[in-house]
């Protein structure tokens, strides 16, 4: 049987709802505060990724658990490689492992989930990243090299963060990506307009980021990218992997979206919230998704 979407499971992941997959979003926000409670994560920047993270892992990607190796299944790259635990969180949703193994275990020695993601004990990471700018360039080699061996349905999602746009590995791989004329080759930018040492524009002044894409012949979206609507949109309508432009999705977002006292703070960069923070965040978060949905 031809790997992807023929199976039951991944006809229903590509039928969920708006709503399904804001829930998804909702409740990996959640246990991505579980884990806050436990270790210090990168929580303000697993918050602004978590929506990007979801419809990727839970809805638009061409991955089966049972078969990490498969030659025709799309590829993951965390280029902003500190988003391990959202990361982690949604492969244990589409049953790579337990969620709870994700909490139990992150940051713990000896065991599958650490600060940056690991391909030497999780074998559902492509690529072990951890320093800016490393992630994007090798994505770019893994497109071409699925292009060398004559694959021309396979996807190479990676996501980056906006700091990380500073590096001069990232421009000299949007360049060769162009030049290779890479269709498979899918980049998010998790533009939340904060690093850990204060506000983008304040420190590098890499504005724009869209208009600089686009000067290099990458097709660019641009979006609210912790507007679940908006991304369904752009991953529902993205070229053929076999097509000739790389894909730019600039994604606004917010750091540590939807936590009230976490919202464009850089120093929720990193962290670890108390059982009072926890409960006031869990509300902030179930109370936005009520007044839009309604009480479950």
């Amino acid at each position: 049987m031809e790997f992807g979407r023929s199976s039951v499971e991944d006809m229903e992941r590509l039928n969920m709802t708006l709503q399904e997959l804001e829930k998804a979003a909702l409740d990996i926000r959640i246990d991505l505060l579980r884990l806050c409670n436990r270790e210090v994560i990168h929580i303000g920047g697993d918050l602004s990724v978590a929506d990007i993270m979801t419809i990727l892992w839970q809805y638009r990607m061409d991955y089966d658990p049972k078969c990490p190796d498969d030659e025709m299944r799309d590829r993951f790259v965390l280029s902003k490689g500190h988003a391990s635990a959202v990361t982690s969180l949604n492969q244990a949703y589409i049953g790579c492992f337990p969620v709870e193994n994700v909490i139990d275990e992150y940051a713990q020695d000896g065991g599958r989930f650490s600060m940056h993601s690991c391909s030497l004990v999780n074998p559902y990471v492509d690529v072990s990243t951890g320093s800016l700018g490393h992630g994007f360039p090798i994505a770019c080699g893994i497109a071409e090299g699925l292009r060398l061996k004559g694959n021309d349905k396979s996807r190479v999602y990676v996501v980056m963060g906006d700091g990380e746009q500073s590096e001069g590995s990232v421009w000299e791989a949007v360049a060769n990506a162009s030049h290779l004329k890479l269709g498979n080759l899918v980049a998010f930018i998790d533009n939340n307009d904060l690093s850990a040492d204060g506000r983008i524009d304040e420190l590098t002044a890499m504005t724009d980021l869209a208009g600089k894409y686009a000067a290099f012949g990458w097709k660019v979206y641009e979006c609210n990218g912790n507007e679940m609507s908006e991304l369904k949109d752009i991953v529902d309508n993205l070229p053929d992997a076999s097509s000739d432009k790389p894909v730019a999705v600039v994604a606004h977002t917010v750091k540590g979206c939807g936590v009230s006292f976490m919202e464009n703070e850089a120093k929720w960069h990193a962290g670890k919230v108390t059982e009072e923070q926890l409960k006031t965040a869990v509300d902030d978060l179930q109370g936005r998704y009520d007044r839009k949905w309604g009480k479950m």
